[in-house]
């Protein structure tokens, strides 16, 4: 079985299970107290399983954009415990974990993660083609809908919905108040709902199993979390 951490944000997610069953799945907002919550949650996740650390033989794990502080939490438990029991790790970008939990759509999708400050982490994703290839590229390395389309970048809601000029969709990390400020761009911006906006980290594990058995995974002490600048331009 692998093991699916989440660890980006506040909200954090752990699963367990393979390609063909969920064996558990966590979900739950830490307020960042990641250092004393996630080993007995995966305690409490493999004893709702049925399961034990020796049944798992890889690991998936988010690696951010997210807080600085909970991420490197997250990592270091699935180091320690890959590097305890020679386990492989694929290392997955969070928005792609968002992206991959949308529905398919013709629409462009941008993915957003709060940054704190008032800020966002967006990541802008289109609808992956039909063609093989295009499977190959798009999140997962497998038949998810979605392909990323460059870099995660730091802005703000406002200049999000100022960059939008034809109908887009918009899901992740926005509070009632950012939602009704994106949604005054009436028929351009198609607001995910909120059961859609939750990081699965079920789709994290589907993720890192196809990668896993593709042979698609990271080096354990090279891996490390994507982190982006505050003090980054913000778009007028």
């Amino acid at each position: 079985m692998l093991l699916a951490v989440d660890s980006s944000t506040a909200q954090t997610g752990l699963a367990l299970g393979d390609g063909s069953k969920l064996a558990a799945e966590s979900i739950w907002y830490s307020r960042f107290h990641h250092t004393i919550e996630l080993a007995p949650a995966l305690e409490e996740l493999l004893r709702n399983a049925g399961a034990t650390v020796g049944d798992i033989e890889a690991i998936a794990v988010a690696i951010g954009p997210g807080s600085f502080t909970a991420l490197r939490v997250g990592l270091a438990l699935v180091k320690g415990l890959a590097l305890a029991r020679n386990l492989p790790i694929v290392g997955v970008p969070t928005l792609d974990v968002l992206a991959a939990g949308q529905p398919a759509s013709s629409l462009p999708l941008a993915a957003v993660l709060q940054a704190g400050r008032g800020r966002i982490a967006l990541g802008w994703y289109r609808p992956a083609g039909p063609k093989p290839e295009n499977k190959a590229a798009s999140v997962g390395g497998a038949d998810f809908p979605w392909e990323a389309q460059g870099e995660a970048e730091i802005t703000t809601v406002d200049a999000l919905a100022k960059s939008i000029e034809k109908p887009t969709l918009a899901a992740g990390e926005l509070t009632l108040e950012e939602r009704q400020r994106l949604a005054r761009k009436k028929v351009n911006v198609v607001l995910a709902p909120p059961y859609l906006c939750v990081r699965r980290p079920s789709v994290l594990l589907a993720i890192g199993w196809a990668r896993y058995k593709s042979g698609q995974v990271n080096d354990t002490a090279a891996l490390a979390p994507i982190y982006l600048h505050l003090n980054d331009p913000i778009p007028a």
